[in-house]
């Protein structure tokens, strides 16, 4: 039964031109995606920060070498907006994953809700939440890397800028490094607009090689802020172990 206060998050999705997305994807790994949060809802999103209850977690970047800045892990249940946006996303993700994954000859595990791919992980020990809020200020930055958190692994993944790019922060671009096979790696950099989403790749994708298609591993991070200060709501479709 659809839960009619899903309606905005769900429409927003849906309001996206997806064969146009799915053609970026397949040719840079990622691809800009409607306006999902109103000014509202970004605000009320980034003034979560603050409020450790809503949290199971918070990572100093810069201690462990994963950058400069501070993320913190949600708790569940999340707030609406974030739960329903998550619902309305992975059924319009999951084809371009099984995609790649046919591409690439490996057996696509996804099944058709979320629900019960996240019961899935659950089951192999994954029940840690993993949606993330991310505060960076003047100079943080995120390095290279992939958010896997376990063996069971979804694809794709969506990051939200919930600032104002050229008035709330200089810089803070979203990169993307793809490394080729047998070339040198490719890397894309996006200023994402503010409640914007990005879809992008988590592990590896499908490129054309001579064999066909081969997995090329990506990375992802964020450029240093020159000014201001950036949030970042980033929604991955797997827990954590």
């Amino acid at each position: 039964m659809s839960n009619p206060k899903a309606a905005p998050w769900r429409d927003r999705v849906e309001s996206g031109d997806w064969p146009s997305i799915t053609a970026e994807l397949d040719e840079y790994g990622g691809a800009l995606l409607p306006r999902l949060l109103d000014d509202t809802e970004t605000a009320t999103i980034r003034d979560l920060y603050a409020d450790d209850d809503a949290f199971r977690a918070t990572v100093n970047m810069g201690r462990h070498r994963f950058g400069e800045g501070e993320y913190r892990y949600l708790a569940t249940p999340y707030p609406a907006a974030i739960e329903e946006l998550k619902q309305a996303l992975y059924p319009r993700l999951l084809p371009i994953a099984r995609d790649w994954w046919t591409r690439l000859g490996r057996e696509a595990p996804w099944p058709d809700t979320l629900d019960e791919w996240l019961a899935r992980c659950h089951d192999a020990g994954q029940t840690k939440s993993t949606a993330i809020l991310l505060k960076y200020h003047q100079k943080d930055w995120n390095a290279l890397h992939r958010d896997l958190y376990g063996d069971l692994v979804f694809p794709l993944q969506v990051v939200i800028n919930l600032n104002d790019p050229g008035v709330d922060h200089t810089g803070g671009e979203f990169l993307l490094l793809e490394q080729r096979p047998r070339a040198q790696s490719r890397g894309t950099a996006t200023l994402l607009p503010k409640g914007h989403g990005y879809a992008f790749t988590t592990r590896d994708r499908p490129v054309p090689s001579k064999r066909g298609w081969s997995a090329a591993p990506v990375r992802h991070g964020v450029s240093a802020i020159r000014s201001g200060h950036r949030h970042t709501l980033a929604l991955v479709f797997h827990d954590a172990a």
